[in-house]
């Protein structure tokens, strides 16, 4: 009986993380991909992500990638660069609310948890915000990471009025 219950565990163990493997395939360009070491199945992932109204901005998110492992991965890092033009309709199309929109989205593990990346732009400083954070159903994770994209020097932005006394 105990051999059974550890064949039953291992298989669900693989098919776990074939289906975590297989949801994180469409989570962008892999960059690059950097071991954690010989002993240990954990890998740092860097994918690059256009932002899906603003082509003219990359993002690059590095995870952790915890393969045959039920581990629960919230640690992420973010850095989004202007890469192209980006234009005053570029900036007409995105949601300008304090909330901002989610631009990417992926599950993290089998355990319900998923990257989100929001946009959120702050007009009084002229500048694209990317906040990347982990969710679960049951609570929401404290891990995040902020990047910025000023719009200075682009065609989006705005000479501010000068004050006149």
């Amino acid at each position: 009986m105990n051999k059974l219950v550890l064949v039953k565990t291992a298989v669900i163990g693989v098919v776990a993380a074939a289906i975590a493997a297989v949801t994180l395939t469409g989570c962008g360009d892999d960059v690059g991909k950097v071991s954690l070491g010989l002993f240990t199945t954990k890998d740092v992932i860097i994918d690059a992500r256009k932002d899906p109204k603003l082509a003219g901005v990359t993002c690059h998110i590095s995870r952790i990638e915890a393969n045959l492992s039920l581990a629960d991965p919230s640690d992420m890092s973010i850095s989004c660069r202007q890469t192209g033009v980006i234009t005053a309709a570029d900036i007409a199309s995105i949601d300008k609310s304090k909330n901002g929109e989610v631009v990417f989205k992926a599950s993290l593990s089998i355990l319900f948890k998923s990257l989100k990346v929001r946009r959120i732009y702050d007009s009084e400083n002229q500048t694209l915000l990317y906040l990347s954070y982990s969710t679960k159903e049951t609570n929401g994770s404290h891990k995040h990471a902020l990047s910025t994209v000023p719009l200075y020097g682009t065609e989006a932005w705005i000479e501010p009025a000068v004050a006149t006394h």
